[in-house]
């Protein structure tokens, strides 16, 4: 019966490995999307004290799916409000309602009528304030990055730049500019430990320690780059060898099914 269990166990693992490689696939042009990656571990049925020449093995069990940060390849769009990283920071943005702050590689971003930078879910931007030179203040604690839609003139919002160290400028029709603030940007010590929440977005866990917020170009953090968006890390090529190798292991785990149970049935019939 030992080798039902083993290959039955091996049937789940394949269906595993496909479904994750399938979610990769699914998600090979969404926008800041990290590919995952199953790892296995070998099970043996006897435990340290057995004699170690008659430890069987039982099978393999998932170990776990681990998510591979890669940076993607960067795309320029030459839209205003669409950010790339090119280190290992992240974007943090505040669901306005919880406080929730979750954490993100998709720079795609838009103002909405009261002149804050959301995402499409409408999820708020972090930023550090500035004094009037421009250098951030109070780091690391963050606000939501609002845009005055109109200067102390009545001018009204004509454009916006944000430049590779976070530095965001708002330009009105009056011809006057004034730097709103400093996109913040957050590194973790474990990103894998990170706990993904659909949408590309991920929260902290024990696993991956607390946020750390800093400015753009320091420590691991990287440069923002304007006009553009990172793209998926999956390579194709890569997951449709996995594809159809999870595929033949899959078919050769049902195939050990089989054999046993052929094996099984010739006992049976011996013994009538």
């Amino acid at each position: 019966m030992t080798s039902f269990y083993t290959s039955l166990n091996g049937l789940k693992n394949s269906q595993t490995d496909l479904s994750t490689i399938a979610h990769n696939i699914a998600n090979a042009e969404t926008t800041g999307f990290k590919k995952s990656n199953v790892e296995f571990a070998d099970i043996v049925a006897n435990g340290s004290a057995a004699n170690p020449r008659m430890t069987q093995g039982i099978g393999a069990t998932v170990a776990g799916i681990n998510q591979n940060f890669g940076l993607g390849a960067i795309e320029q769009t030459g839209r205003s409000l669409d950010l790339a990283i090119d280190g290992d920071g992240f974007f943090a943005t505040r669901n306005a309602e919880s406080g929730q702050v979750l954490f993100t590689r998709n720079g795609s971003f838009q103002i909405d009528n009261s002149g804050t930078v959301t995402d499409f879910a409408g999820k708020r931007l972090q930023m550090f304030e500035v004094d009037a030179t421009g250098a951030a203040i109070n780091v690391p604690a963050t606000v939501d990055a609002v845009i005055p839609t109109t200067n102390g003139a009545g001018s009204a919002l004509a454009s916006i730049t944000i430049e590779k160290n976070g530095l965001i400028n708002a330009a009105y029709a009056d011809g006057s500019t004034t730097s709103v603030g400093r996109t913040a940007l957050a590194t973790f010590t474990a990103p894998t430990g990170l706990r993904p929440v659909g949408s590309t977005n991920w929260e902290a866990t024990g696993f991956s320690g607390s946020a750390t917020y800093q400015l753009p170009g320091t420590g691991r953090n990287g440069q923002l780059l304007a006009g553009s968006l990172e793209k998926s890390n999956v390579d194709l090529a890569e997951e449709m060898v996995g594809l159809i190798t999870a595929q033949r292991n899959f078919q050769a785990n049902a195939k050990a099914i089989d054999t046993a149970t052929q094996f099984s049935q010739t006992i049976i019939n011996l013994r009538s």
